[in-house]
Protein backbone atom coordinates (compact mmCIF):
# COMPACT_ATOMS: atom_id res chain seq x y z
CA UNK A 1 0.00 0.00 0.00
CA UNK A 2 1.45 3.27 -0.97
CA UNK A 3 2.32 5.85 1.69
CA UNK A 4 0.28 9.01 1.84
CA UNK A 5 2.76 12.47 1.01
CA UNK A 6 2.72 14.34 4.26
CA UNK A 7 0.10 17.56 4.26
CA UNK A 8 2.98 19.92 4.85
CA UNK A 9 4.98 18.89 1.39
CA UNK A 10 1.89 19.15 -0.75
CA UNK A 11 0.15 22.46 1.13
CA UNK A 12 0.48 25.71 -1.27
CA UNK A 13 2.18 28.10 0.36
CA UNK A 14 1.37 31.74 -0.48
CA UNK A 15 3.91 34.80 -0.28
CA UNK A 16 1.94 38.10 -1.74
CA UNK A 17 4.37 40.36 -1.68
CA UNK A 18 6.52 38.16 -4.50
CA UNK A 19 2.95 37.28 -5.88
CA UNK A 20 2.21 40.90 -6.26
CA UNK A 21 5.15 41.49 -8.15
CA UNK A 22 5.18 38.86 -10.60
CA UNK A 23 1.51 40.00 -10.72
CA UNK A 24 2.89 43.27 -11.89
CA UNK A 25 5.46 42.44 -14.06
CA UNK A 26 2.93 40.34 -16.09
CA UNK A 27 1.06 43.56 -16.97
CA UNK A 28 3.87 45.53 -18.09
CA UNK A 29 4.63 45.59 -21.31
CA UNK A 30 7.93 43.26 -22.59
CA UNK A 31 10.14 45.91 -23.13
CA UNK A 32 9.53 47.04 -19.22
CA UNK A 33 9.81 43.00 -18.54
CA UNK A 34 13.27 43.16 -19.98
CA UNK A 35 14.46 46.14 -18.16
CA UNK A 36 13.15 45.22 -14.51
CA UNK A 37 15.23 41.65 -15.60
CA UNK A 38 18.49 43.57 -16.08
CA UNK A 39 17.77 45.91 -13.05
CA UNK A 40 17.22 42.98 -10.98
CA UNK A 41 20.20 41.23 -11.98
CA UNK A 42 22.58 44.31 -11.37
CA UNK A 43 21.54 44.58 -8.49
CA UNK A 44 22.03 40.74 -7.38
CA UNK A 45 25.00 41.03 -8.60
CA UNK A 46 26.39 44.37 -7.11
CA UNK A 47 24.82 42.75 -3.47
CA UNK A 48 27.31 39.74 -4.11
CA UNK A 49 30.04 42.08 -4.69
CA UNK A 50 29.62 44.27 -2.11
CA UNK A 51 29.07 40.80 0.30
CA UNK A 52 32.71 39.91 -0.89
CA UNK A 53 34.23 42.95 -0.73
CA UNK A 54 33.18 43.58 3.32
CA UNK A 55 34.38 39.59 3.74
CA UNK A 56 38.02 40.96 2.00
CA UNK A 57 38.19 43.75 4.35
CA UNK A 58 37.54 41.43 7.26
CA UNK A 59 39.78 38.63 6.67
CA UNK A 60 44.07 38.81 6.76
CA UNK A 61 46.29 37.63 4.75
CA UNK A 62 48.90 34.64 6.07
CA UNK A 63 51.51 32.49 4.74
CA UNK A 64 50.76 28.96 3.79
CA UNK A 65 52.69 25.79 3.90
CA UNK A 66 53.99 24.73 0.28
CA UNK A 67 56.18 25.60 -2.37
CA UNK A 68 59.67 25.76 -2.69
CA UNK A 69 62.41 27.92 -4.14
CA UNK A 70 65.83 27.34 -6.01
CA UNK A 71 68.87 28.74 -5.02
CA UNK A 72 72.63 29.19 -6.40
CA UNK A 73 75.80 28.82 -4.59
CA UNK A 74 79.68 28.85 -5.81
CA UNK A 75 81.29 25.86 -5.18
CA UNK A 76 81.15 22.35 -4.03
CA UNK A 77 79.85 21.06 -0.48
CA UNK A 78 82.39 19.27 1.54
CA UNK A 79 81.71 19.93 5.06
CA UNK A 80 77.59 20.59 5.73
CA UNK A 81 78.99 20.49 9.80
CA UNK A 82 78.88 22.90 12.10
CA UNK A 83 82.26 22.42 13.18
CA UNK A 84 84.01 22.27 9.81
CA UNK A 85 82.12 24.26 7.50
CA UNK A 86 84.56 26.96 6.26
CA UNK A 87 83.73 27.92 3.12
CA UNK A 88 80.48 29.85 2.13
CA UNK A 89 78.71 26.93 0.50
CA UNK A 90 79.25 24.41 3.17
CA UNK A 91 78.15 27.27 5.78
CA UNK A 92 74.99 27.92 3.72
CA UNK A 93 74.17 24.51 3.75
CA UNK A 94 74.58 24.29 7.49
CA UNK A 95 72.88 27.08 8.49
CA UNK A 96 69.86 25.14 6.99
CA UNK A 97 70.17 21.84 8.31
CA UNK A 98 71.33 22.57 11.79
CA UNK A 99 70.09 24.75 14.61
CA UNK A 100 72.01 25.69 18.12
CA UNK A 101 70.61 26.98 21.56
CA UNK A 102 70.31 30.37 20.11
CA UNK A 103 69.37 32.35 16.92
CA UNK A 104 68.77 35.35 15.60
CA UNK A 105 65.53 36.81 15.19
CA UNK A 106 63.89 38.80 12.97
CA UNK A 107 65.09 42.57 14.55
CA UNK A 108 68.67 41.26 14.74
CA UNK A 109 68.36 40.24 18.65
CA UNK A 110 69.35 36.86 20.16
CA UNK A 111 66.20 34.72 20.57
CA UNK A 112 66.18 31.04 21.72
CA UNK A 113 66.07 27.95 19.44
CA UNK A 114 66.39 24.93 20.52
CA UNK A 115 67.13 26.44 23.98
CA UNK A 116 63.56 27.19 26.11
CA UNK A 117 65.02 29.71 28.75
CA UNK A 118 68.63 30.95 29.41
CA UNK A 119 69.92 32.85 33.19
CA UNK A 120 72.92 34.51 32.68
CA UNK A 121 74.97 35.01 36.31
CA UNK A 122 75.60 38.47 37.67
CA UNK A 123 79.27 38.41 36.81
CA UNK A 124 78.64 37.60 33.34
CA UNK A 125 80.63 34.16 33.52
CA UNK A 126 78.07 31.97 33.69
CA UNK A 127 75.32 30.70 31.22
CA UNK A 128 72.51 28.25 32.39
CA UNK A 129 70.49 27.07 29.62
CA UNK A 130 67.03 24.54 29.67
CA UNK A 131 66.32 22.89 26.53
CA UNK A 132 62.89 22.61 25.17
CA UNK A 133 60.88 19.58 25.53
CA UNK A 134 60.91 16.78 23.11
CA UNK A 135 63.87 18.44 20.74
CA UNK A 136 64.51 16.18 18.07
CA UNK A 137 67.17 15.49 15.30
CA UNK A 138 65.84 14.73 11.59
CA UNK A 139 66.29 11.43 12.37
CA UNK A 140 63.84 11.73 15.08
CA UNK A 141 66.34 10.71 18.02
CA UNK A 142 66.25 12.57 21.16
CA UNK A 143 68.13 15.82 21.35
CA UNK A 144 69.79 16.21 25.34
CA UNK A 145 72.04 18.38 26.85
CA UNK A 146 74.74 15.67 26.66
CA UNK A 147 74.45 16.32 22.49
CA UNK A 148 75.12 20.06 23.65
CA UNK A 149 78.34 19.22 25.94
CA UNK A 150 79.76 16.61 23.09
CA UNK A 151 79.46 19.04 20.41
CA UNK A 152 80.89 21.95 22.39
CA UNK A 153 84.07 19.75 23.46
CA UNK A 154 84.84 18.56 19.56
CA UNK A 155 85.24 21.71 19.13
CA UNK A 156 87.46 22.17 21.37
CA UNK A 157 89.60 19.12 20.28
CA UNK A 158 92.82 20.69 18.88
CA UNK A 159 93.09 17.62 16.70
CA UNK A 160 89.94 18.46 14.78
CA UNK A 161 90.80 21.56 13.57
CA UNK A 162 87.44 23.05 14.15
CA UNK A 163 86.70 26.70 13.13
CA UNK A 164 85.20 27.10 16.19
CA UNK A 165 87.79 26.31 18.22
CA UNK A 166 88.12 30.32 18.85
CA UNK A 167 85.00 30.87 20.07
CA UNK A 168 85.13 28.06 22.68
CA UNK A 169 88.77 27.91 23.99
CA UNK A 170 88.30 28.08 27.69
CA UNK A 171 84.91 27.51 28.15
CA UNK A 172 83.58 25.01 30.24
CA UNK A 173 80.49 22.88 29.73
CA UNK A 174 78.60 20.58 31.58
CA UNK A 175 74.91 18.79 31.20
CA UNK A 176 73.14 19.38 34.89
CA UNK A 177 70.51 17.14 33.52
CA UNK A 178 68.81 16.02 30.52
CA UNK A 179 67.69 19.38 29.53
CA UNK A 180 69.98 21.54 31.29
CA UNK A 181 73.42 22.77 30.45
CA UNK A 182 75.51 25.31 31.91
CA UNK A 183 78.92 27.56 30.37
CA UNK A 184 81.50 28.45 32.61
CA UNK A 185 83.31 31.44 30.44
CA UNK A 186 87.01 32.15 31.85
CA UNK A 187 85.77 35.83 31.55
CA UNK A 188 82.78 37.92 30.49
CA UNK A 189 82.07 38.03 27.26
CA UNK A 190 78.43 39.90 26.54
CA UNK A 191 78.62 38.18 22.82
CA UNK A 192 78.59 34.51 24.18
CA UNK A 193 74.58 34.13 22.79
CA UNK A 194 76.05 34.75 19.09
CA UNK A 195 78.64 32.00 20.19
CA UNK A 196 75.15 29.90 21.30
CA UNK A 197 74.13 29.66 17.99
CA UNK A 198 76.58 27.00 17.16
CA UNK A 199 74.74 23.84 15.28
CA UNK A 200 74.43 21.18 17.27
CA UNK A 201 75.21 17.42 16.50
CA UNK A 202 73.41 14.17 17.84
CA UNK A 203 76.21 12.66 20.17
CA UNK A 204 75.09 8.93 18.79
CA UNK A 205 76.02 9.73 15.50
CA UNK A 206 79.03 11.28 15.40
CA UNK A 207 80.58 9.58 19.14
CA UNK A 208 82.33 7.01 17.39
CA UNK A 209 83.84 8.84 14.47
CA UNK A 210 87.38 9.43 15.31
CA UNK A 211 89.05 12.54 14.36
CA UNK A 212 91.04 10.98 11.38
CA UNK A 213 87.52 9.95 9.99
CA UNK A 214 85.34 12.88 10.77
CA UNK A 215 85.91 14.29 7.15
CA UNK A 216 85.04 12.00 5.56
CA UNK A 217 82.10 10.27 6.69
CA UNK A 218 78.91 10.60 4.45
CA UNK A 219 77.45 12.80 7.37
CA UNK A 220 79.47 15.12 6.06
CA UNK A 221 77.47 15.53 2.83
CA UNK A 222 74.24 13.81 4.64
CA UNK A 223 73.49 15.55 7.56
CA UNK A 224 71.57 14.63 10.67
CA UNK A 225 70.90 17.97 12.01
CA UNK A 226 68.22 19.90 13.88
CA UNK A 227 67.59 22.84 11.66
CA UNK A 228 64.26 23.70 9.56
CA UNK A 229 65.52 21.53 6.62
CA UNK A 230 67.20 18.22 5.94
CA UNK A 231 68.93 16.56 3.20
CA UNK A 232 66.47 14.16 1.06
CA UNK A 233 68.51 14.11 -2.27
CA UNK A 234 71.89 15.33 -4.10
CA UNK A 235 73.42 14.32 -7.77
CA UNK A 236 77.17 14.25 -8.79
CA UNK A 237 79.08 15.54 -11.90
CA UNK A 238 80.90 13.79 -14.09
CA UNK A 239 83.90 14.62 -11.77
CA UNK A 240 82.42 13.27 -8.78
CA UNK A 241 81.46 16.45 -6.83
CA UNK A 242 77.88 17.38 -5.80
CA UNK A 243 75.97 19.41 -8.07
CA UNK A 244 72.83 19.51 -6.57
CA UNK A 245 70.95 19.30 -3.41
CA UNK A 246 67.68 18.85 -2.58
CA UNK A 247 66.64 20.04 1.24
CA UNK A 248 62.59 19.32 2.50
CA UNK A 249 61.36 20.39 5.25
CA UNK A 250 61.94 19.17 8.80
CA UNK A 251 59.15 18.45 10.62
CA UNK A 252 60.87 17.96 13.37
CA UNK A 253 62.31 21.56 13.88
CA UNK A 254 62.28 23.03 17.48
CA UNK A 255 59.85 26.38 16.09
CA UNK A 256 58.09 24.37 13.58
CA UNK A 257 58.40 23.11 10.52
CA UNK A 258 59.31 26.15 7.56
CA UNK A 259 56.34 27.14 5.15
CA UNK A 260 58.38 26.17 2.24
CA UNK A 261 58.43 22.67 1.76
CA UNK A 262 61.62 22.45 -0.63
CA UNK A 263 65.05 24.16 -0.79
CA UNK A 264 66.35 23.31 -4.23
CA UNK A 265 70.42 23.74 -4.41
CA UNK A 266 73.13 24.22 -7.75
CA UNK A 267 76.46 24.34 -7.47
CA UNK A 268 78.61 26.52 -9.80
CA UNK A 269 82.15 27.04 -10.55
CA UNK A 270 82.44 30.86 -10.30
CA UNK A 271 80.39 33.74 -9.86
CA UNK A 272 80.10 34.85 -13.20
CA UNK A 273 78.28 31.49 -13.77
CA UNK A 274 75.73 32.15 -11.03
CA UNK A 275 75.02 35.19 -12.87
CA UNK A 276 74.30 33.51 -15.47
CA UNK A 277 72.08 30.64 -13.95
CA UNK A 278 70.01 33.21 -12.49
CA UNK A 279 69.19 35.66 -15.70
CA UNK A 280 68.28 32.53 -17.90
CA UNK A 281 66.24 31.12 -14.84
CA UNK A 282 67.74 28.19 -13.68
CA UNK A 283 68.06 29.32 -10.79
CA UNK A 284 65.56 31.92 -8.37
CA UNK A 285 67.95 33.07 -6.25
CA UNK A 286 71.57 33.93 -5.21
CA UNK A 287 73.55 36.32 -3.21
CA UNK A 288 76.17 38.91 -4.53
CA UNK A 289 74.73 39.11 -8.24
CA UNK A 290 72.20 41.48 -8.83
CA UNK A 291 69.34 39.86 -11.09
CA UNK A 292 66.75 41.71 -13.48
CA UNK A 293 64.86 44.19 -11.28
CA UNK A 294 62.13 43.22 -13.45
CA UNK A 295 62.29 39.82 -12.22
CA UNK A 296 63.54 39.69 -8.96
CA UNK A 297 63.27 41.47 -5.90
CA UNK A 298 66.94 42.91 -4.92
CA UNK A 299 67.14 42.72 -1.54
CA UNK A 300 70.35 44.57 0.45
CA UNK A 301 71.76 44.57 3.78
CA UNK A 302 74.56 46.03 5.83
CA UNK A 303 77.63 43.57 5.74
CA UNK A 304 80.26 43.53 8.14
CA UNK A 305 83.43 43.97 5.78
CA UNK A 306 85.37 46.76 5.66
CA UNK A 307 87.70 46.76 2.80
CA UNK A 308 90.56 48.83 2.52
CA UNK A 309 94.69 49.00 1.24
CA UNK A 310 96.85 47.75 4.47
CA UNK A 311 100.15 49.43 4.25
CA UNK A 312 102.89 47.06 5.37
CA UNK A 313 105.24 49.27 7.34
CA UNK A 314 107.76 46.51 8.07
CA UNK A 315 108.80 46.01 4.13
CA UNK A 316 110.89 49.75 3.84
CA UNK A 317 110.66 53.07 4.94
CA UNK A 318 108.60 53.82 1.57
CA UNK A 319 105.62 54.07 4.31
CA UNK A 320 106.93 55.00 7.20
CA UNK A 321 105.78 58.72 7.57
CA UNK A 322 102.79 59.31 8.43
CA UNK A 323 101.98 62.26 5.91
CA UNK A 324 103.16 60.12 2.86
CA UNK A 325 100.11 57.61 4.17
CA UNK A 326 98.20 60.05 5.02
CA UNK A 327 98.47 61.57 1.19
CA UNK A 328 98.17 58.00 -0.21
CA UNK A 329 94.84 58.22 1.72
CA UNK A 330 93.25 61.42 0.52
CA UNK A 331 94.61 60.92 -3.17
CA UNK A 332 92.04 57.75 -3.63
CA UNK A 333 88.11 58.80 -4.56
CA UNK A 334 85.95 56.70 -2.93
CA UNK A 335 82.70 57.88 -3.92
CA UNK A 336 83.85 56.88 -7.52
CA UNK A 337 84.27 53.56 -6.35
CA UNK A 338 81.38 53.11 -4.37
CA UNK A 339 78.97 54.64 -7.29
CA UNK A 340 81.07 53.60 -10.66
CA UNK A 341 82.55 50.13 -9.91
CA UNK A 342 80.69 48.82 -6.73
CA UNK A 343 77.12 50.37 -8.74
CA UNK A 344 76.70 51.58 -5.59
CA UNK A 345 76.00 48.38 -3.73
CA UNK A 346 78.26 50.04 -0.69
CA UNK A 347 79.26 52.74 1.39
CA UNK A 348 82.54 55.12 0.96
CA UNK A 349 84.45 55.18 4.97
CA UNK A 350 86.99 56.52 6.18
CA UNK A 351 88.02 54.09 9.34
CA UNK A 352 87.85 50.64 10.52
CA UNK A 353 84.89 50.44 11.99
CA UNK A 354 81.64 49.20 9.46
CA UNK A 355 79.24 52.07 9.06
CA UNK A 356 76.53 49.94 10.35
CA UNK A 357 77.25 50.80 14.05
CA UNK A 358 76.25 53.50 15.84
CA UNK A 359 79.51 55.14 16.00
CA UNK A 360 80.84 58.84 14.30
CA UNK A 361 82.04 57.85 11.15
CA UNK A 362 85.48 59.68 10.00
CA UNK A 363 85.09 62.43 7.70
CA UNK A 364 85.94 61.53 3.80
CA UNK A 365 88.18 63.56 2.01
CA UNK A 366 87.09 66.05 -0.46
CA UNK A 367 87.13 64.58 -3.87
CA UNK A 368 87.51 67.96 -5.76
CA UNK A 369 90.91 68.90 -3.97
CA UNK A 370 91.93 65.65 -3.17
CA UNK A 371 95.42 65.64 -5.60
CA UNK A 372 96.07 69.27 -4.48
CA UNK A 373 95.83 68.21 -0.68
CA UNK A 374 97.87 65.07 -1.05
CA UNK A 375 100.62 66.33 -3.08
CA UNK A 376 101.03 68.98 0.27
CA UNK A 377 101.09 66.29 2.66
CA UNK A 378 104.11 64.55 0.09
CA UNK A 379 105.94 67.69 -0.06
CA UNK A 380 106.04 67.74 3.81
CA UNK A 381 106.71 64.28 3.84
CA UNK A 382 109.91 65.57 2.14
CA UNK A 383 108.98 64.10 -1.68
CA UNK A 384 109.10 66.42 -4.43
CA UNK A 385 108.09 66.01 -8.24
CA UNK A 386 110.95 64.88 -10.96
CA UNK A 387 110.63 66.05 -14.71
CA UNK A 388 108.67 63.31 -15.29
CA UNK A 389 106.00 64.10 -12.51
CA UNK A 390 106.17 61.48 -10.42
CA UNK A 391 107.51 61.42 -6.43
CA UNK A 392 111.35 60.99 -5.06
CA UNK A 393 112.80 61.77 -1.84
CA UNK A 394 116.24 63.45 -1.05
CA UNK A 395 118.09 60.06 -1.92
CA UNK A 396 116.72 60.26 -5.33
CA UNK A 397 113.92 56.84 -4.34
CA UNK A 398 110.71 56.78 -6.40
CA UNK A 399 107.40 56.81 -4.74
CA UNK A 400 106.50 53.38 -5.89
CA UNK A 401 103.85 51.15 -4.88
CA UNK A 402 103.17 47.09 -5.67
CA UNK A 403 99.20 46.90 -5.17
CA UNK A 404 98.68 43.38 -4.37
CA UNK A 405 95.07 42.07 -4.39
CA UNK A 406 92.80 38.60 -5.17
CA UNK A 407 92.29 37.76 -8.57
CA UNK A 408 88.55 38.10 -8.21
CA UNK A 409 86.61 40.67 -10.45
CA UNK A 410 85.66 42.68 -7.97
CA UNK A 411 88.61 43.31 -6.58
CA UNK A 412 90.77 43.57 -9.50
CA UNK A 413 87.93 46.55 -10.52
CA UNK A 414 88.74 48.65 -7.09
CA UNK A 415 92.57 48.18 -7.49
CA UNK A 416 92.44 49.47 -11.01
CA UNK A 417 90.57 52.48 -9.83
CA UNK A 418 92.63 53.20 -7.16
CA UNK A 419 95.97 52.54 -9.21
CA UNK A 420 94.51 55.21 -11.86
CA UNK A 421 94.05 57.83 -8.89
CA UNK A 422 97.45 57.27 -7.49
CA UNK A 423 98.95 57.60 -10.66
CA UNK A 424 97.26 60.38 -11.54
CA UNK A 425 98.70 62.16 -8.19
CA UNK A 426 101.59 60.85 -9.70
CA UNK A 427 102.56 57.42 -8.09
CA UNK A 428 104.02 54.68 -9.96
CA UNK A 429 101.25 51.96 -9.10
CA UNK A 430 101.96 48.37 -10.37
CA UNK A 431 99.33 45.49 -9.68
CA UNK A 432 99.65 41.90 -8.60
CA UNK A 433 96.98 39.59 -8.55
CA UNK A 434 96.89 36.30 -6.35
CA UNK A 435 94.87 33.52 -6.75
CA UNK A 436 92.50 33.87 -4.41
CA UNK A 437 93.69 30.08 -2.33
CA UNK A 438 96.99 31.09 -2.23
CA UNK A 439 96.66 34.91 -0.77
CA UNK A 440 96.73 33.87 2.52
CA UNK A 441 99.25 31.06 2.82
CA UNK A 442 101.55 33.05 0.61
CA UNK A 443 100.87 36.81 0.70
CA UNK A 444 99.49 37.35 3.95
CA UNK A 445 100.72 34.84 6.66
CA UNK A 446 104.63 35.89 5.34
CA UNK A 447 103.56 39.33 5.08
CA UNK A 448 104.63 39.28 1.52
CA UNK A 449 103.55 42.65 0.08
CA UNK A 450 104.03 46.77 -0.13
CA UNK A 451 100.30 47.45 -0.11
CA UNK A 452 97.43 44.83 0.43
CA UNK A 453 93.83 45.48 -0.94
CA UNK A 454 91.56 43.53 1.37
CA UNK A 455 88.54 42.72 3.29
CA UNK A 456 88.37 42.11 7.43
CA UNK A 457 85.40 40.67 8.55
CA UNK A 458 84.30 42.41 11.41
CA UNK A 459 82.26 39.53 13.60
CA UNK A 460 79.02 39.87 15.42
CA UNK A 461 80.66 41.40 18.86
CA UNK A 462 82.60 44.41 17.17
CA UNK A 463 85.54 42.76 17.83
CA UNK A 464 88.63 44.24 16.30
CA UNK A 465 90.80 42.87 18.10
CA UNK A 466 92.72 40.53 15.90
CA UNK A 467 93.09 43.38 13.30
CA UNK A 468 94.28 46.19 15.46
CA UNK A 469 96.05 44.72 18.65
CA UNK A 470 99.67 45.14 18.95
CA UNK A 471 100.09 41.47 19.64
CA UNK A 472 98.30 39.99 16.43
CA UNK A 473 101.11 41.96 14.27
CA UNK A 474 102.73 38.01 13.29
CA UNK A 475 101.33 35.47 11.73
CA UNK A 476 98.59 33.96 12.10
CA UNK A 477 97.49 37.30 13.79
CA UNK A 478 95.82 39.74 11.25
CA UNK A 479 97.00 42.90 12.27
CA UNK A 480 98.83 42.79 8.39
CA UNK A 481 99.85 46.11 8.41
CA UNK A 482 102.41 46.07 12.09
CA UNK A 483 100.06 49.22 13.53
CA UNK A 484 101.37 49.23 17.20
CA UNK A 485 99.50 51.99 19.77
CA UNK A 486 98.88 51.28 23.73
CA UNK A 487 95.69 53.08 23.58
CA UNK A 488 94.07 51.64 20.88
CA UNK A 489 95.38 48.14 22.37
CA UNK A 490 93.58 49.34 25.77
CA UNK A 491 90.19 50.01 23.87
CA UNK A 492 90.50 46.90 22.05
CA UNK A 493 90.27 45.07 25.58
CA UNK A 494 87.32 46.93 26.80
CA UNK A 495 85.57 46.67 24.21
CA UNK A 496 85.48 42.70 24.05
CA UNK A 497 84.34 43.08 27.64
CA UNK A 498 81.86 45.77 27.42
CA UNK A 499 78.08 44.76 28.54
CA UNK A 500 76.81 48.24 28.25
CA UNK A 501 75.89 49.21 24.08
CA UNK A 502 75.94 53.13 25.03
CA UNK A 503 79.27 52.86 26.37
CA UNK A 504 80.55 50.62 23.54
CA UNK A 505 79.86 52.76 20.81
CA UNK A 506 81.72 55.49 22.82
CA UNK A 507 84.58 53.39 22.63
CA UNK A 508 84.11 52.19 18.99
CA UNK A 509 83.93 55.32 18.18
CA UNK A 510 87.12 56.23 19.79
CA UNK A 511 88.48 53.44 18.24
CA UNK A 512 87.57 54.27 14.50
CA UNK A 513 89.17 57.99 15.28
CA UNK A 514 92.31 56.71 16.82
CA UNK A 515 92.87 54.00 14.12
CA UNK A 516 92.41 56.45 11.55
CA UNK A 517 94.12 59.30 12.47
CA UNK A 518 97.57 56.82 12.47
CA UNK A 519 96.47 55.99 8.39
CA UNK A 520 97.98 52.59 8.77
CA UNK A 521 95.80 51.80 5.71
CA UNK A 522 93.35 53.30 3.50
CA UNK A 523 89.99 52.48 4.68
CA UNK A 524 87.82 52.47 1.37
CA UNK A 525 84.36 51.22 1.40
CA UNK A 526 81.94 48.59 3.63
CA UNK A 527 79.78 47.23 1.24
CA UNK A 528 75.99 46.29 0.79
CA UNK A 529 75.34 42.44 1.12
CA UNK A 530 72.72 41.75 -2.56
CA UNK A 531 70.41 39.19 -2.71
CA UNK A 532 68.67 38.76 -5.46
CA UNK A 533 65.22 36.66 -4.98
CA UNK A 534 61.67 35.87 -6.40
CA UNK A 535 58.99 39.13 -6.16
CA UNK A 536 56.63 36.45 -4.63
CA UNK A 537 59.07 35.50 -1.71
CA UNK A 538 57.81 36.86 0.98
CA UNK A 539 58.96 36.64 4.64
CA UNK A 540 62.56 37.64 4.06
CA UNK A 541 64.30 39.69 6.51
CA UNK A 542 67.89 40.44 6.20
CA UNK A 543 69.56 41.59 9.33
CA UNK A 544 73.47 43.03 9.30
CA UNK A 545 75.44 40.43 7.87
CA UNK A 546 78.66 39.01 8.81
CA UNK A 547 78.82 35.87 6.44
CA UNK A 548 76.70 35.22 3.62
CA UNK A 549 74.90 32.44 5.22
CA UNK A 550 73.31 34.94 8.05
CA UNK A 551 70.87 35.47 5.10
CA UNK A 552 68.88 32.44 6.41
CA UNK A 553 68.50 33.11 10.20
CA UNK A 554 64.82 33.14 9.37
CA UNK A 555 64.55 30.60 6.63
CA UNK A 556 61.80 28.93 8.48
CA UNK A 557 59.52 31.86 8.04
CA UNK A 558 59.97 32.32 4.34
CA UNK A 559 56.64 31.59 2.36
CA UNK A 560 55.26 31.88 -1.18
CA UNK A 561 51.82 30.84 -0.43
CA UNK A 562 49.12 32.26 1.40
CA UNK A 563 45.89 31.73 2.71
CA UNK A 564 42.77 34.58 3.74
CA UNK A 565 41.49 33.60 7.14
CA UNK A 566 39.21 35.33 9.85
CA UNK A 567 41.52 37.17 12.46
CA UNK A 568 40.65 35.20 15.27
CA UNK A 569 42.33 32.16 13.36
CA UNK A 570 45.52 33.84 13.29
CA UNK A 571 48.34 32.39 15.50
CA UNK A 572 50.54 35.11 17.12
CA UNK A 573 53.41 33.54 16.80
CA UNK A 574 55.20 30.32 14.87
Amino acid sequence: MEEPTPSFLTKKRELPFFEGIGDYIQTRSPGDRFIFYILGIFIVLTSLFAILKLQSSLLVTVPEYGGSITEGDVGAPRFVNPLLALTTTDQDLTALTYAGLMGEGPNGTMVPVLAESYIVSPDGKTYQFTLRPNLKFSDGSSITADDVVYTVQKAQDTALKSPQFANWNGVQAVALDSRTVQFTLPAPYPDFLHDATLGILPAHLWRNVTDEQFPFTSLETTPVGDGPFVVTHLTLDKSGNISSYTLSENPHYALGRPYLDTFYFFFYPDQSSLKAALGKGTIESAYGVVGSKAQKAILTAPYSHVFAVFFNQNSGDLFELQDTRHALSVGIDRENIVQNVLGGYATAINGPVPPDKAITPVPLPNSSSRFDDAAALLKSAGWSRNSSGTWQNSNGEMLSITLTTSNVPELQAIAQAIQKDWQQLGVKTQLQLVEPGDLSQNVIQPRNYQALLFGMVIGHGDDLYDFWNSKQSTAPGLNITGFSDPDVDKLLSQIRTETDPTARNTELSKLNSLIAADYPAVFIESPDFIYSVPKDLKGVILNPITAPSDRFANAASWYRRTASVWPFLVKTSR
